[in-house]
């Protein structure tokens, strides 16, 4: 019979997880590479957290970092105010959910579900009504007879969820467990998701590389690039907020330009000077989102511009538009004005619309 692990005492943090200084290098072509660089961090109980960034960013080294799967080179990592050094992934208070499903081939939906539970000896009456409480909740009550190849992705998804809630952990890891799914599925399946977190109050920490979802998900979500957080907060603060060119790039289509600061809420750009308000000279860039430009609505930070592109998308139509050998990217409801290639229309940048930004490369720490 296997020892049991006992997980240490409890810290004062009062954290669902805690991240101290944390660091992972792995050895590329000869050389260390360094996939998390010194991230600290808090998650709090009940609490939906992404960690959102692009492919090689180090969001999945993070979650394996606090899943057991990796040992981090540096810094600590605490679960409920428990250190986890030297803890094995199976006895950590915490479960994992995979994009691929891993689930057994040559069990029933019902005992993919019950697996945990039986490597635990839990009695099989608690199992049966903990199993059958949690097929429930994700909705494959129906399928508990049927092997993981009589199923669809989207189910297969949900049993791997039950699978990894049955076990009631206190944080549960998702590492873009939706990604293979197609885009109209997915969409249920996240307001599935949500609903059945806020229902649960489990604390969840969600890898995506998708920024509708970490935006349509989270309570908090943490940007990351180059192995750094780049910025920490609720998506609506880093949506209509963005610190860095990177951030808003990447969080929703956003026009960048380079620019300067030059005092008296004034910006220098390659279309003149424009009124915008709070920069400083940290500033090096500036940048717009596309449904805040308007066109056609001659006033204050006003340019003239040429129609290149239009693009019907449903409800709304996007132009791109040529100004000052710039780029300039709009949309617009489709029922309003519609302008066609080769006019010339006013665009104008609302100053309190304008984003001021930050070099990349900043890195926000957050707790």
């Amino acid at each position: 019979m296997r020892d049991e692990v006992r997980l240490p005492v409890a810290n004062v943090s009062n954290a669902a997880v805690t991240l101290e200084n944390i660091s992972k290098s792995f050895s590329s072509h000869g050389a260390l590479a360094r996939a998390v660089d010194g991230i600290s961090l808090e998650v709090a109980p009940g609490e939906f957290f992404s960690l959102l960034g692009p492919s090689g960013c180090g969001k999945t080294t993070l979650l394996r970092l606090i899943a057991g799967f990796e040992t981090p080179d540096a810094g600590e990592i605490l679960v409920q105010g428990r250190t986890m050094a030297g803890v094995p992934p199976q006895a950590r208070p915490v479960n994992t959910v995979f994009q691929n499903y891993a689930l057994f081939p040559h069990l029933n939906v019902f005992d993919n579900v019950a697996f945990g539970l039986r490597m635990k000896k839990v009695p099989y009456a608690e199992l049966q009504r903990r199993v059958s409480e949690v097929m429930d909740l994700t909705h494959i009550a129906d399928l508990r007879g049927r092997m993981p190849d009589q199923i669809s992705g989207g189910q297969k998804q949900r049993v791997a969820l039950a699978r990894a809630l049955v076990n009631e952990p206190a944080v549960l890891l998702l590492d873009e467990p939706l990604a293979a799914i197609d885009a109209k599925l997915r969409g249920q399946l996240q307001a599935d998701l949500r609903a059945l977190q806020r229902q649960l109050r489990t604390t969840f920490i969600y890898v995506t590389h998708d920024q509708d979802e970490a935006l349509a998900l989270s309570d908090r979500l943490a940007v990351l690039n180059g192995g750094k957080i780049v910025q920490l907060g609720t998506p609506q603060e880093i949506y209509e907020r963005p610190r860095t060119k990177f951030v808003a790039e990447f969080l929703g289509a956003c026009n960048v330009f380079a620019g300067k600061f030059i005092g008296d809420d004034t910006m220098e750009t390659a279309f003149g000077n424009l009124r915008a308000e709070g920069g400083s000279t940290a500033t090096r860039w500036w940048g717009i989102r596309r449904e805040d430009v308007r066109l056609g609505e001659p006033a204050e930070n006003c340019i003239t511009g040429e129609i290149i592109d239009a693009a019907y998308t449903g409800s709304q139509l996007e132009y791109t538009i040529q100004a000052a050998n710039q780029m300039v990217r709009a949309l617009m409801p489709s029922h309003g004005l519609s302008y066609k290639r080769g006019h010339h229309v006013s665009v104008r940048f609302p100053a309190e619309a304008i984003l001021l930004l930050e070099d990349d490369g900043l890195r926000e720490n957050g707790r």
